[in-house]
């Protein structure tokens, strides 16, 4: 009680009375660094990589020294232009005309390598649909950077429209032109912030009800063009993947309007109840200032444990991702005590609210809760197991291209390979660079792979360089996901260790490296997020119960989101009516990662929130029952309240045109609503309730690690 009484002796409460001392220099700062974000935005994302390496990897080393040697290709998806003949005609019939059209294409764009039907003896037939009406040609293309199709395809499609004889039909199909769909742009993310800050403003102004619901969403864009401005400083010394500029836009408006809005409602009991302006502020940072920097750092901790993934772009995420609540709270701690303590009592008209008193409907929910409390935990687990199901069945790879594109050039012309019989491998078929001379025994060998239906080996010079040759492998299926990735490991153990291989690259590869490095280092990455939130968490909290107590329930939070993901895009339910998308087949590799970093974080805000006033109240009154039906009353609304602006940023950031971001966006947002009502809500307070003097319970052992002091279970409460 002693934080709770003494505001002398509480480090947040001195900040806020150094910044209220100190008000009109803090603003100052603040004013300057929110100019230069502003100034520094825009040139954030020019300088974002869109880089997925993996150094160390077979696959990518392998990909990595095609690209070396070739200038294209190794991890990079053919693109294919569609050739197809007047009716009445035969593939065969213009077969010189055809060839002829491809060589001058080679020519002219010397960055592409082709592989076509004239290029391909004695496998030509291999290029001709069964109507013999359409042909096709496999164009690798290098990496470009950002997201859409890459634009040398296209511009090597137009040469081939104006080479080909009059009246053939050239489309553009491949994994990238269908995933871009019939549009590559989206409306952005300045555009996606300004919509979720609008959403976000409608909340606010239902919970404030006064001016109020401004000073939030003015907390919220110093936090975001500040954390641009150190994100722009960082891209100079590091890396920065391209995710970041999305997640601290979006995530961004999300954290900094929640620990603002946590602030200000206890800023604003405390004047409710008497006090003075300075001391309501000093009150409200003592108690909620605490809870927001205890929460920004579990957000931290989640981000931050993406480190230890042997891939650098995720790396990037969480050292560039772990800014967000970091500047979101000092933003929170600094700017809004200065705002508070100055023009805070003129912004809060009219004041419709009585905050004396807890919410009365979400004190009669906790009543009843606590009352029911058995109940209440089996109803919520219920709930969540089912929701679990779907996970058991989660396949992670790329979304197959049945789920891209459903109209549109690209998808036109994908049906048409298929319809001819062409295997959904050519869309990402397996290279194998091999020295020249052991290239005719290993493209037999490849043909014989279970599941490859041909192997193939450009007769063209762009093929083979420097006493090298790169084969490919067309698998009958495309090779996209965990699922489909069989025939990429036969091929692997068919030629391993033969003479003259040098490995293995393609997409199906790429796959499985991803699969090695980020799943096999998801226990470590685990271990640090639970052991760190366990040590913060018990040590805030004095209790080791509540501490364990909030991994495990995250852990339950976020398998029911990962199952609810899994029902909703990989298995389609869902995805068709909402997005035009229908079910994928699988997840990307790096989603289950990403979401799994910020909704262990996220959803821990709710926890903190809820379990901080639960303490106090604890403290307060001696009761276990009373502190959580009064903790629940009181923090109730605050929860979701900031859940909903959550899941609107969220939903704004699912607009985005790459599939890969709308499902990152609403796994994350189905995660947050999961938390804030059948996790905080009702199995919280229903296991608090539960656990009775449990909850209080700091073995000595830990708390002498911890330098705080023990509390055996002979203390009282109910």
């Amino acid at each position: 009680m002693g934080e709770q009484t003494d505001l002398h002796e509480n480090r947040f409460a001195r900040l806020a009375r150094f910044v209220l001392t100190h008000r009109r220099r803090v603003i100052a700062v603040w004013v300057v660094l929110f100019i230069a974000g502003g100034v520094g935005a825009a040139n954030v994302s020019h300088r974002l990589t869109y880089d997925f390496s993996l150094p160390g990897q077979p696959g990518y080393d392998t990909a990595r020294q095609i690209t070396r040697l070739y200038g294209n290709g190794g991890d990079v998806d053919p693109s294919i232009a569609v050739i197809t003949v007047p009716a009445g005609q035969h593939v065969s019939d213009q077969a010189g005309a055809l060839a002829a059209a491809t060589a001058r294409l080679a020519a002219q764009e010397p960055r592409v390598r082709l592989v076509d039907a004239g290029a391909a003896p004695p496998d030509a037939g291999r290029f001709v649909t069964a109507d013999g009406r359409t042909t096709f040609v496999l164009m690798f293309t290098a990496q470009e950077r950002g997201l859409g199709a890459p634009s040398a395809p296209a511009h090597a499609v137009d040469a081939l429209r104006a080479l080909v004889p009059p009246g053939d039909q050239v489309q553009l199909t491949g994994l990238q032109q269908l995933s871009s769909g019939a549009s590559s742009s989206g409306p952005g993310v300045l555009i996606e912030t300004l919509i979720g800050g609008a959403g976000a403003l409608a909340v606010l102004a239902f919970v404030f009800a006064s001016l109020l619901a401004l000073v939030p969403l003015l907390i919220a864009a110093v936090a975001i063009l500040t954390t641009l401005l150190v994100i722009l400083a960082l891209t100079y010394v590091a890396n920065v993947s391209f995710v970041v500029e999305f997640l601290v836009s979006l995530v961004g408006l999300g954290v900094a309007i929640d620990y603002s809005l946590l602030i200000v409602t206890r800023w604003r009991e405390e004047r409710h109840r008497g006090a003075s302006n300075e001391d309501a502020v000093m009150r409200a940072m003592a108690t909620a200032g605490r809870a927001v920097m205890l929460s920004g750092l579990t957000v931290a901790i989640g981000l931050v444990s993406l480190i230890v993934l042997p891939v650098p772009a995720l790396r990037s995420v969480g050292y560039g991702g772990m800014l967000i609540p970091l500047v979101s709270v000092i933003v929170a701690l600094t700017l809004l005590p200065a705002l508070l303590g100055g023009i805070g009592p003129r912004v809060d008209w009219p004041r419709v609210r009585d905050e004396r008193r807890a919410s009365p409907g979400w004190t009669r929910w906790a009543q009843v809760v606590v009352a029911r409390r058995r109940l209440s935990a089996v109803v919520a687990i219920a709930l969540l197991a089912v929701l679990l199901v779907p996970v058991f069945s989660l396949t992670t790879g790329e979304t197959s291209a049945a789920a891209l594109a459903r109209s549109g050039e690209a998808h036109g012309a994908y049906s048409r390979l298929r319809a001819g019989g062409v295997p959904s491998g050519v869309l990402t078929p397996i290279e194998v660079l091999v020295r020249s001379d052991a290239a005719p025994a290993t493209l037999r060998t490849l043909s014989a792979v279970p599941g490859v239906a041909y192997a193939v080996r450009s007769r063209s010079p762009r093929w083979s360089r420097d006493g090298t040759t790169d084969l490919l492998a067309i698998p009958a299926a495309e090779t996209v996901n965990s699922s489909s990735l069989q025939v990429v490991r036969a091929t692997r153990a068919a030629i391993d260790g033969r003479p003259g291989v040098i490995g293995v690259a393609g997409d199906g590869a790429i796959e499985l490296d991803y699969q090695h490095a980020v799943f096999g280092s998801f226990p470590l990455m685990f271990a640090l997020i639970a052991l760190l939130t366990i040590a913060l968490l018990a040590r805030a909290f004095r209790s080791i119960v509540l501490a364990v107590k909030a991994v495990v329930l995250n852990l339950i939070s976020m398998g029911a989101a990962f199952g609810l993901m899994t029902w909703f895009w990989q298995d389609g339910h869902g995805s068709q009516a909402v997005f035009g998308i229908s079910a994928t087949g699988a997840i990307t590799f790096w989603v289950p990662l990403m979401v799994f970093a910020f909704l262990f974080g996220l959803s821990m805000d709710y926890e903190v929130f809820i379990l901080s006033r639960v303490r106090e109240e604890y403290e307060r009154t001696g009761s276990t029952d009373q502190a959580v039906i009064t903790g629940l009353g009181r923090t109730g609304r605050l929860v979701t309240s900031a859940a909903l602006i959550l899941f609107l940023a969220f939903a704004c950031m699912a607009a985005a045109p790459d599939t890969d971001i709308k499902v990152l966006a609403t796994g994350l947002g189905a995660g947050i609503l999961l938390d804030a009502t059948i996790v905080r809500a009702l199995l919280l307070p229903a296991l608090v309730a539960t656990f009775g003097r449990w909850n209080w319970w700091m073995p000595t052992p830990v708390a002498r690690v911890l330098r705080i002091e023990p509390a055996p279970l002979t203390v009282a409460g109910s």
